[in-house]
């Protein structure tokens, strides 16, 4: 049988909560293991179902989404969490992203877009839209670049690594930048391992960071 992906759902609205449950039930590499409804659930129900994917809205009571990725990236927590969300705040989009979200979907976007979210985080992947993606690592890339130390490290990099690095940074998968490159891609896996050694990045995110604050600083 195909492996199937762990999935806790947090939203305190019951009704859209069983519905998503229920859609993400028809994928078949899909398996919920967890509804939540208030913050301190969700954390609870992470902490005794450990799934690999956590779906979160970001107003909850008794805790809401901001606190929830808050506490998990504090104790560390390997889950990787989609932020399904109405919000059209650039501010919330940059904080749940420091906070640790790997992806972030729009309430108004379609299954599909939600299904490919959860996939793309599961396998070590960002999931966000190209112009969410491009607002919040902007953002943050000028906010590092009064962080010199940070960037240097980029100079540590072959000039393949350092190719690679800015095409994560714009978004590229590891079979784009594959493609791109005219490389197999666990060639490109090898590379962006030894990236992560040399630059201190902890994931693709960190990664895109740095990069583009080097980026910012040439131009």
């Amino acid at each position: 049988m195909a492996r199937k992906i762990p999935i806790v759902i947090a939203d305190d609205h019951a009704v859209l909560r069983e519905s998503l449950a229920a859609l993400l039930d028809t994928q078949k590499d899909f398996e919920v293991v967890g509804k939540a409804g208030t913050g301190a659930e969700t954390l609870e129900i992470v902490n005794q179902a450990h799934p690999e994917v956590l779906v979160l809205d970001l107003f909850m009571p008794g805790g809401d989404g901001f606190e929830v990725l808050r506490t998990l990236d504090r104790a560390g927590s390997r889950v990787a969490s989609v932020v399904l969300t109405g919000s059209e705040s650039e501010p919330d989009y940059v904080q749940v992203v420091r906070l640790g979200a790997r992806g972030l979907v729009l309430k108004g976007e379609g299954p599909e877009r939600l299904f490919a979210a959860i996939r793309a985080v599961a396998n070590g992947e960002l999931a966000f839209t190209e112009d969410i993606a491009q607002q919040v690592l902007n953002t943050m890339a000028g906010e590092s670049r009064e962080a010199p130390q940070q960037a240097s490290s980029m100079r540590r990099l072959s000039e393949r690594e350092r190719q690679i690095a800015a095409l994560v940074a714009r978004g590229l998968k590891n079979k784009d930048i594959a493609q791109e490159l005219k490389i197999s891609e666990n060639t490109v896996k090898r590379h962006l391992q030894s990236i992560f050694n040399k630059t201190g990045s902890r994931d693709r995110l960190e990664l895109a960071v740095l990069a583009l604050t080097e980026i910012g600083r040439a131009a």
